[in-house]
């Protein structure tokens, strides 16, 4: 693996993504990063959230509709998106190393990783369309 030179602007990122459960977006950490580094660029953010995840120390995840979004937590877990706020819950199953191990055994090649997303609606989205109430 090729070394990368240090980076104030890269350790920012993944201080400022550890231990933060909402996921945010390239664009959230930019606006954040900026009061530090006011001379950050988005370019440069979106490179370094790229590296950090090639370099397993960060996570992707793809919402489906809506931008992507990190997660400092790099260790396999799931993800629950909902549908209609684009909010991501992490998720805590039973049984994923099971799974996982039957994949392998029926996979045609080696599994580097994997990834689960559970679609729906969050409680919160849920309650706000509750019939009979007023919204607003």
């Amino acid at each position: 693996m090729a070394m990368h030179k240090h980076s104030r602007q890269r350790e920012a990122i993944k201080t400022f993504l550890e231990g933060r459960k909402d996921h945010p977006t390239a664009d959230t950490i930019y606006a954040n990063l900026r009061e530090e580094y006011p001379n950050i660029s988005l370019g440069t953010v979106y490179r370094n959230l790229g590296l950090l995840t090639d370099l397993g120390e960060i996570s992707r995840i793809t919402t489906g509709n809506g931008p992507e979004r990190y997660d400092g937590n790099a260790a396999p877990h799931q993800h629950f998106i909902c549908t209609k706020c684009e909010h991501v819950y992490d998720v805590e199953t039973e049984h994923l190393e099971e799974a996982l191990r039957s994949a392998v055994k029926s996979c045609p090649g080696r599994i580097d990783s994997c990834t689960t997303n559970f679609y729906g609606v969050c409680q919160s989205c849920l309650e706000k369309d509750v019939p009979g109430e007023k919204t607003g």
